[in-house]
């Protein structure tokens, strides 16, 4: 796959606006943190506030991202685009906030690295 293809900007949708409420789950690191994921293996992302992501692998292997800081309006809008010039994601991309109504450009964010976590299950 030529590198171009990996150029288009990807549009992350996260999950409907009836969860902004709830409080990001507890997470134990699961291994070391890596600089990189390839893009291909991310199925899904959710954003659980301004300043963490979930990325959640085709195997189901969770990566939990805490961006260098807040990124306004994040944890609100839930959904976001990136642009890579390999088949990675990695800590040096930069994630940009996609606003309502329609889809605005928002605040641009740097990512963090990708630590490899177990969520924790909630107790009934």
């Amino acid at each position: 796959m030529r590198a171009s293809a990996f150029a288009l900007a990807v549009l992350a949708i996260a999950a409907p606006a009836l969860g902004r409420d709830k409080p990001v789950p507890a997470a134990t690191p699961a291994g070391k943190p890596v600089d990189c994921i390839r893009v291909n293996d991310i199925r899904e992302s959710r954003v659980q506030s301004d300043e963490m992501i979930d990325f959640v692998t085709r195997s189901s292997k969770v990566y939990r991202n805490t961006l260098d800081g807040a990124c306004p309006q994040l944890g609100f809008e839930r959904r976001f685009s990136y642009r890579v010039s390999t088949s990675q994601l990695c800590s040096t991309d930069i994630i940009t906030v996609l606003t309502s109504p329609g889809i605005t450009r928002g605040a641009s964010c740097g990512l963090g690295q990708f630590q490899p976590v177990e969520l924790v299950k909630a107790s009934r």
